[in-house]
């Protein structure tokens, strides 16, 4: 069989860097740090965004008394999102004295339960970044010494507790993404209780919220537990007995954990007020929860992500390259 192979020219329009060189100065000259300075490089980053997102708050920490540092991280995207990160940006600045060698495990935990915890459409893309600077300004007037004062290592005081400021940052702004997904109608958290790890957890969670099915049942206020059980069933890469039908259950719980709808209960289909489901989903917040079993880990998974809607298939459908 002959195989006859068709060439094929691709030209791609270069950036305008003359433009963008011209710009620089103007662009040092506008350099601050007030409110509306971070507000405007939100904004500039911004695609198909809908608004800028952008997050600062203060916390304290016990290694440092009497000092308050401050977070602020600014971060975009709304389509081809999926763990690991996809098309988004995000960028996190602190004034908390932290070594380079403590950044990179502190931002990769944080990122686990944040930004690789999101899923709007299942989709990834080349482009993905979110990075984490420090400059310890906020420590420089203390009567602490440098090597007293500067978080190197997890055995440093302070590590611990800068890390959970950390992650409820980047938390937060992951949220944003969420909310703004390309035609989301509804902000859906996904919790799995009781799974056997929390690998085993976030890979359920991750199948169910890039599900087509689950997401289009999502937009039709249809509680259709069948579609949840399903990519349960599915979910890629778990160990033997990681899932056991008959120790599966699926609710629908309304947004701050009021009232809770029984879908499936050890693996038996329940009785559902249909009302009461539509009631549900016709709120723009929910959460699926799934409970895995009662002997698996008591670290609950959460991961987030919303409907598919006509909205969604009418951007990208009328996205051209």
């Amino acid at each position: 069989m002959a195989v006859h192979a068709r060439a094929s020219v691709l030209t791609y329009s270069s950036l305008p860097i003359t433009k963008i060189i011209d710009k620089i100065p103007a662009a040092v000259s506008a350099l601050g740090n007030e409110h509306d300075h971070w507000l405007r490089a939100a904004r500039a980053i911004c695609t198909t965004d809908t608004f800028p997102k952008l997050i600062s708050r203060s916390f304290t920490l016990s290694s440092h008394p009497g000092t308050t540092f401050s977070l602020a991280g600014m971060t975009k995207g709304a389509g081809m999102i999926h763990p690991n990160m996809a098309t988004l940006l995000g960028v996190i600045c602190t004034d908390a004295p932290i070594a380079p060698a403590a950044l990179q495990p502190l931002l990769s935990a944080a990122i686990e339960r944040s930004f690789n915890s999101i899923s709007i459409d299942g989709d990834t893309s080349t482009n993905d970044t979110v990075a984490l600077l420090a400059n310890g300004a906020a420590a420089k007037s203390s009567a602490l010494t440098r090597e007293t004062q500067t978080i190197t290592s997890a055995a440093s005081p302070g590590y611990a507790e800068f890390g959970n400021a950390l992650t409820a940052l980047a938390t937060d702004l992951a949220q944003l993404v969420v909310r703004d997904g390309e035609g989301a109608t509804k902000f859906v958290t996904i919790r799995v209780k009781g799974a056997t790890d929390r690998t085993v957890g976030h890979r359920v969670a991750s199948t169910i919220a890039r599900s087509p099915l689950v997401k289009t049942a999502l937009y039709g206020r249809d509680a259709n537990w069948g579609r949840i059980l399903c990519a349960i069933g599915y979910a890629e890469g778990l160990p033997e007995g990681a899932v056991v039908p008959s120790q599966v259950s699926v609710s629908f719980v309304q947004a701050g954990g009021e009232g809770e709808l029984k879908l499936l209960v050890n693996g038996e289909p329940q009785t559902v007020d249909e009302e009461r489901a539509a009631r549900m989903l016709a709120e723009e917040d929910l959460e699926i929860l799934v409970t895995m079993g009662e002997d698996g880990s008591t670290e609950d998974v959460l991961f987030w992500t919303c409907d598919f809607s006509h909205e969604y298939v009418t951007i990208n459908g009328d996205y051209r390259t």
